[in-house]
């Protein structure tokens, strides 16, 4: 109706319709004018800040972490997120090739880093109802998983359009097999598997060029979804997605009809690797320790540590760590005991640096480091614990020399009864004394005076980090009942031969980022070094502990060649742990033996031969001559006396041996007159006695005096009447006659 209005409308004329079309042309041609202008520029804008695809690092975005020794160039670990081995395409099976250019771009080698014929077809496909199929080529993917892998979720348009512009300049710089050869490489394949090689290994204990068909097949069809796909998750999805892509081989005509029959009839038989790579290369239980520092102690993230490309330097010497361990080896040699273990931490003591760590035999059968307590704590070092009570006894200004210990056993101190090894009594002694001699009634008696409390704060401050209990262990903390380290027990010594200075344990010395930049560096000793005893107090230890090796009970750690050694001995209950300390100026060790799992008794009395084995070698291998310790003057002494707990300075040590002296006087004055009493009555009893038996003699000879006389006058009475009557009959005869 209003059309008609208008025609009928005077003065209104008849518009032509060309100039209508005319028009609407020209309004499209500038909107399109204008949206391809927009279009332009919001594209340009899209590629301005493209990540550098023109670097080789680019396509790895998960660079490992590189561990190393204190030379710079041993590796000792390879810390990465994801499981990769990268292999030459030469090294891969033509199935996986073949199957994966089937599943993923059948058109690879015929298009330019974008199939848009694929993306056409694959258009048709999908909305006509035929087999799904994807349209992004290897080369876009390829980009997608490592240049844009932090954009990889993003479903935009602005994601694709770097994507696609990046693959066709990543299809100008590399020829079609190195780029289907990087793909390989980097591909995600499950189950922490990365590239071809990974995942043959990890699936099937093989490598990538021996995978049959059917291997081939189900590695082939992981990528779409690495885990729906994972074999070891989802069997029944793999496997489908492994027939998809035995078809769509057979549809390309890289397998024939009985191949795909035999291979698609076949059920999946996976053989996982058992041992998966944990990274470390070298020396295990230090480099584990390392590893645990670097998620433990540093402002790091697990990126960071296993993508992020770092280049981390430690302080392992490698001379130090070879030695460390064969002069383990040795002594679990020598025991002819498959349960005892021997550890043993080496700490340098003019830096604090870890130079070795042997957490025991076989990392591969217990993951359980003995050396720093991972995975299962210390163990009862013994008396090597009343090295710390000895330190807080000099810092208190007692001589050790002229301070004396009642050390007879047994005892009862403070309600805690104990007695020495065997039940020894020593009678008193001074503390170097009863510390060479290793007196448990002795020490128990000094931490006592001193105090407990004291007694731990200073093993604190000389590099223990063990909560060592003391509101509950009581004096016999000194006995070295609580578990602690090696690793500590070697930083505290370290400390005393380091003239009382102690330094923060230190494993990793820098550590680098991707580009070089050092991120962390701890190489410096002095801005870890603490002073926590004076030179003078630690070399009156070190005296007191050298009195150990040359004539206590450590005389087995003493080295032929005539180098100075410090050190202390220790045992735990029944011999389950023995130990040992020990340094020289430019070592200081610790040494522990023992069953792990606390059942049996160690077979041998002592460790010491350990640090001297070590010692020797080192100083062999290096060229170390025989120094030794600095000297220094006695620290400023004070009279100590604490007669509550048989504690005496040396004046008081006189004072009570005079009274000693004065009372066994008196008591050999009392006993003289009594034993001359006794002298002179025995005396009268043994005249008595003799002449008794003089009387008694002299009866027996009258006796057999007139028993002979008696004998003598029957006989001669006898005779007598013999003759009588011999004469009787011949005087009969003569009458008859």
């Amino acid at each position: 109706m209003s059309s008609r209005s208008v025609k009928r409308r005077p003065g209104v004329k008849k518009k032509r319709p060309i100039a209508g079309v005319l028009t609407v042309l020209a309004v499209i041609a500038v909107l399109f004018g204008g949206a391809v202008i927009g279009a332009y520029a919001m594209v340009n804008s899209w590629l301005e800040d493209l990540p550098d695809y023109e670097s080789a690092d680019a396509f790895n975005m998960s660079l490992p972490t590189y561990v190393y020794a204190s030379d710079r160039t041993t590796v000792l670990a390879r810390l990465q997120l994801e499981y990769r081995e990268p292999v030459d395409l030469e090294q891969v099976s033509p199935y996986l090739i073949q199957g994966t250019l089937a599943t993923e771009d059948a058109r690879f080698y015929e298009h330019g880093g974008v199939d848009m014929y694929g993306i056409m077809r694959a258009l048709v496909n999908n909305l006509t109802g035929g087999r799904l199929e994807g349209a992004s080529t290897i080369t876009q993917q390829f980009v997608r998983n490592t240049i844009l892998s932090d954009e990889m979720d993003d479903i935009t348009v602005k994601r694709k359009v770097r994507e696609i512009y990046i693959a066709t300049e990543l299809e100008k710089m590399y020829s079609k097999d190195e780029i289907l050869n990087m793909y390989l490489n980097t591909i995600n394949y499950g189950d922490g598997a990365y590239g071809v090689e990974a995942a043959a290994r990890s699936y099937f204990s093989k490598s990538a060029a021996d995978l049959s068909l059917s291997e081939a097949a189900l590695l082939a069809g992981i990528p779409q979804s690495p885990t729906m796909n994972d074999p070891t998750l989802y069997p029944e999805n793999a496997l489908n997605r492994r027939n998809i892509v035995l078809a769509r081989m057979l549809d390309e005509h890289y397998i024939t009809q009985e191949e795909y029959d035999e291979a698609v009839a076949s059920p999946i038989e996976l053989n996982p690797q058992q041992e998966r790579d944990d990274g470390i290369i070298a020396y295990p239980y230090f480099t584990s320790y390392v590893r645990y520092l670097l998620y433990n102690n540093y402002d790091l993230s697990d990126a960071d540590i296993l993508r992020g490309g770092l280049r981390v330097y430690t302080t392992l010497d490698v001379t130090a760590q070879e030695a460390a361990e064969a002069a383990c080896q040795e002594k679990r040699d020598s025991m002819w005991d498959d349960s005892m273990e021997v550890a043993m931490a080496v700490v340098d003591p003019q830096t604090g640096n870890v130079q070795a760590i042997v957490g025991g035999s076989d990392y591969n059968a217990s993951q359980v480091n003995i050396a720093t307590g991972q995975g299962g704590g210390g163990r009862p070092c013994g008396s090597v614990f009343k090295t710390f009570t000895l330190v807080t006894a000099v810092k208190k200004g007692i001589n050790p020399n002229t301070t004396y210990l009642d050390c007879t056993s047994p005892a009862t101190v403070d309600g805690y009864t104990l007695e020495n090894y065997g039940n020894a009594s020593y009678g008193t002694r001074s503390i170097a004394g009863a510390f060479a001699i290793s007196s448990n009634t002795g020490f128990v008696r000094l931490i006592s005076s001193i105090g407990i409390r004291d007694v731990a704060q200073t093993a604190y401050d000389l590099g223990v980090t063990t909560d060592l209990g003391v509101d509950y262990v009581g004096a016999a903390l000194t006995l070295g009942v609580q578990n602690v380290t090696p690793l500590e027990l070697a930083n505290a010594v370290a400390t005393i031969a380091n003239g009382g200075v102690r330094h923060e344990l230190c494993a990793i010395t820098t550590i680098e980022d991707r580009n070089g930049n050092v991120i962390v560096d701890d190489s410096d000793p002095e801005k870890r070094a603490t002073r926590v005893l004076t030179p003078e107090e630690a070399y009156a230890v070190q005296r007191v502990m050298m009195g150990v090796v040359n004539g206590g009970t450590g005389t087995d750690a003493a080295m032929w060649n005539g180098q100075q050694v410090a050190g202390k001995t220790g045992t735990s209950e029944d011999y389950k742990d023995i130990s040992f300390v020990g340094y020289t100026p430019y070592i200081a060790a610790a040494i522990w033996v023992g069953d792990p799992t606390n059942v049996n008794s160690v077979p041998i009395g002592s460790c010491g031969d350990v640090f001297r084995w070590y010692a020797t070698n080192i100083m062999d291998a290096k060229g170390i001559p025989v120094q030794d310790f600095p000297y220094y003057d006695n620290p400023p002494y004070s009279t100590y006396n604490d007669s509550s707990h048989q504690v005496m300075s040396e004046e008081g040590y006189q004072a009570k041996q005079k009274e000693e002296e004065e009372k066994n006087k008196k008591e050999e004055e009392e006993k003289k007159p009594k034993e001359e009493g006794e002298k002179k009555t025995d005396a009268e009893a043994k005249k008595a006695a003799e002449e008794e038996a003089r009387k008694a003699a002299e009866e027996e000879a009258a006796r057999k005096a007139a028993e002979e006389e008696a004998a003598r006058k029957a006989a001669e009475e006898e005779a007598k009447q013999a003759a009588e009557e011999a004469a009787n009959k011949d005087k009969s005869k003569s009458s008859g006659s």
